[in-house]
């Protein structure tokens, strides 16, 4: 027996429970503009495949870093060159926040590695410090 276009599509509940999501958090992408779910005729909202699609891709995209407003630019333009100019920014923000991360992290082992008592005394610590704020020559 072939399938009817009503079984093909989730609700709500079953779309959330499917990415183990709260169903506020779709609607909420659908205030965004990420999502447009058709509605049934009693004005529920009904997903379909490429919905399903769309939040796999949204989740996927959020485990990258990405926010959602650059989620939504990319999955409403259908221009290539528009997608990569938006690809390369993040790319570009999430270097800056890799070398922000990786002095942090240098700064904490330098504290660990550290024999003094408190090591905010320590010479070696205070002149990582005074390089990081661009003190230091």
């Amino acid at each position: 027996m072939k399938s009817t276009d009503a079984e093909d599509e989730l609700s709500i509940g079953d779309l959330a429970g499917r990415y183990d999501l709260a169903t506020h958090v779709l609607r909420h992408w659908e205030a965004r503009g990420l999502l447009a779910p058709a509605r049934d005729d009693a004005g529920r909202r009904r997903y379909k495949a490429a919905d399903v699609t769309r939040v796999a891709v949204i989740l996927r995209a959020k485990e990258a870093g990405l926010p959602l407003e650059t989620i939504r630019s990319l999955t409403s333009t259908g221009d290539p060159a528009a997608r990569h100019a938006v690809l390369k920014q993040e790319a570009d923000a999430l270097r800056q926040r890799i070398a922000a991360a990786e002095a942090s992290l240098e700064l904490i082992e330098c504290a660990l590695r550290c024999d003094h008592d408190d090591f905010t005394q320590c010479p070696h610590y205070r002149q990582t410090i005074t390089e990081r704020v661009g003190g230091g020559d």
